[in-house]
């Protein structure tokens, strides 16, 4: 097992890396100067050549692109990320006001994604062809052909300003006030949601499905078990394997989809200071953003990995 762990880790610095110089190119094929929008947006009233040139030399625009991304990716580690071109403020600060809304989106939808997606698919594969069944296939299928922008445009239309349950737009931190911060949340977190119990309910079904149909099942029935038993000791114990797997890639799949969610929603997330600062042509900001997200994905495929090694010890061989 020792082994297996230390192969994965090796494996997630490499992608860390050749992520982190995707990230740096990739931003500045983008059309654009980052310096002149950054001086036609703070409307100076000359913009010579030479007040250019200071500008590019202050943000480190003026080295080769080699030496900006082994600057950029030295203070990573060292944990200074750069100063911000729009913002004027270091991009270490604008990530720890930012990450803490996104995380108070991921972590509830996640759990909730989670929770009602394995019961739900875990009920229909049991009802095979029952009405449960179908109720359950119909919302995963809705769920899933569903886009999340519209499905979250709907929702803000209906319930915020024609009925006025719930506010339009915004963000409270839960430290000021946890009710306004859960009336802010509910219906992002919801929207959110909604695509990972889709998700979980079909991947769980089918598995479910699976399962009950091997032989160790109907010995298991045939001895007298209750159904109960059976699903909870036998079932499902084998079922989670796939549903482990399955949780790593709806966690990734929520964390890329708040980017849009929180631009819907006017929540000041990470999601939403990477798309203005993609606008604005911010390298910095854009590329920690990126890296930051890229970091999580790492890392939960990481503890996926590690955990189906755990729960499958064929697995560690490969």
């Amino acid at each position: 097992m020792g082994t297996y762990i230390i192969r994965r880790l090796v494996q997630a610095v490499i992608v860390f890396i050749l992520v982190s110089i995707i990230i740096f190119l990739a931003i500045r094929f983008l059309p654009g100067d980052p310096i002149e929008l950054f001086m036609a947006q703070q409307n100076f009233q000359t913009q010579s050549p030479e007040m250019k040139a200071e500008l590019q030399h202050k943000f480190g625009l003026d080295k080769p692109q080699p030496v900006q991304y082994f600057d950029w990716i030295t203070g990573v580690f060292r944990g200074d990320l750069g100063s911000s071109i729009y913002y004027h403020e270091p991009v270490s600060n604008l990530i720890g006001e930012t990450l803490p809304v996104s995380l108070n989106l991921a972590i509830p939808s996640f759990l909730l994604a989670t929770f009602f997606g394995v019961l739900l698919g875990m009920l229909a594969g049991i009802r095979r062809g029952k009405i449960l069944d179908s109720i359950v296939t119909f919302i995963a299928n809705f769920g899933i052909a569903m886009p999340g922008f519209w499905l979250g445009i709907l929702l803000t239309y209906f319930l915020s300003l024609q009925l006025h349950w719930f506010p339009v737009q915004g963000y409270v931190s839960p430290a000021e006030n946890l009710g306004d911060n859960i009336k802010h949340l509910v219906l992002p977190v919801f929207v959110v949601a909604t695509w990972g119990v889709a998700f979980f309910a079909r991947q769980t079904r089918s598995t479910m499905l699976e399962v009950l149909c091997q032989d160790y099942i109907r010995t298991a029935f045939s001895k007298g078990l209750k159904e109960r038993a059976v699903v909870i000791k036998h079932a499902l114990k084998n079922a989670f394997i796939p549903i482990v797997t399955v949780m790593g890639m709806v966690l990734i799949m929520m964390i890329a989809g708040q980017v849009v969610i929180e631009n819907v929603f006017s929540l000041p997330g990470i999601g939403r200071l990477m798309v203005g600062s993609i606008f604005s042509r911010d390298y910095l900001v854009v590329q920690s953003c990126v890296l930051l997200i890229s970091a999580i994905v790492i890392l939960v495929n990481l503890i996926i990995e590690i955990s189906y090694g755990w729960l499958d010890p064929r697995i560690r061989r490969n």
